[in-house]
């Protein structure tokens, strides 16, 4: 059973990186966005709500700007995909849902600002420290609901091993992108905008095929 699981939790890295990672940029992007988690997480420890400001502002900014404006989106030759079917057979949040989510993080200091005590939840800031970290405080929840969300979601649109996987994918995600995306920055000051490392893998899908 945990080898079984251990293969689907490759199978969902293997996808995500062939699919999804294409751009050194956006590689680059997710090794900075790594790096921030890794320090988020041992902030956890200390100051859950110092946490969740490097999560959100360094950590997922990075991340979601490296799919969001440099990812390629017309059609994939190495996996022979459309952006429209990757979209589609994404396991977690595609490009639709990750807006959706990031309106919602934006969304949540204005309300906070405009109802100092979020309708009656909280108690109100006084101060600009109060209101950074009653923010952080709804940024914390943002991301641990987002991320339990998807995952029960899953449970029903595919099941319940499929759901569990991609929780832990997310949960290992920076110490997986760490190792995978280290070398992409030097790859990018040598002029590398895109990882010839796909293509390759494309050219001997196709010579298996042949």
């Amino acid at each position: 059973m945990i080898k079984h699981f251990l293969e689907q939790l490759r199978i969902q890295r293997w996808d995500d990186h062939r699919y999804y990672h294409h751009s050194r940029i956006n590689q680059s992007l997710h090794f900075v966005s790594a790096v921030s988690f890794m320090i988020a997480y041992v902030m956890m420890v200390f100051d859950p709500l110092i946490s969740a400001l490097i999560g959100w502002l360094v950590s997922m900014t990075s991340r979601q700007a490296g799919h969001f404006f440099f990812e390629p989106r017309g059609y994939d030759h190495v996996n022979q995909a459309t952006h429209e079917h990757k979209e589609e057979i994404k396991v977690g949040y595609n490009l639709q849902r990750k807006v959706v989510l990031m309106s919602i993080w934006a969304a949540a200091p204005v309300v906070l600002y405009l109802q100092p005590t979020l309708f009656g939840l909280l108690p109100p800031w006084t101060s600009a420290m109060d209101f950074a970290r009653e923010t952080a405080k709804l940024w914390l929840v943002i991301g641990i609901g987002g991320l339990l969300f998807r995952t029960i979601h899953l449970f029903f649109i595919r099941d319940v091993e499929t759901g569990l996987v991609w929780m832990t994918k997310i949960l290992t995600d920076p110490f997986n992108d760490f190792m995978l995306y280290r070398k992409a920055p030097i790859a990018l000051l040598r002029g590398e905008l895109i990882d010839p490392g796909l293509d390759l893998m494309g050219e001997g899908l196709e010579e298996q095929h042949a």
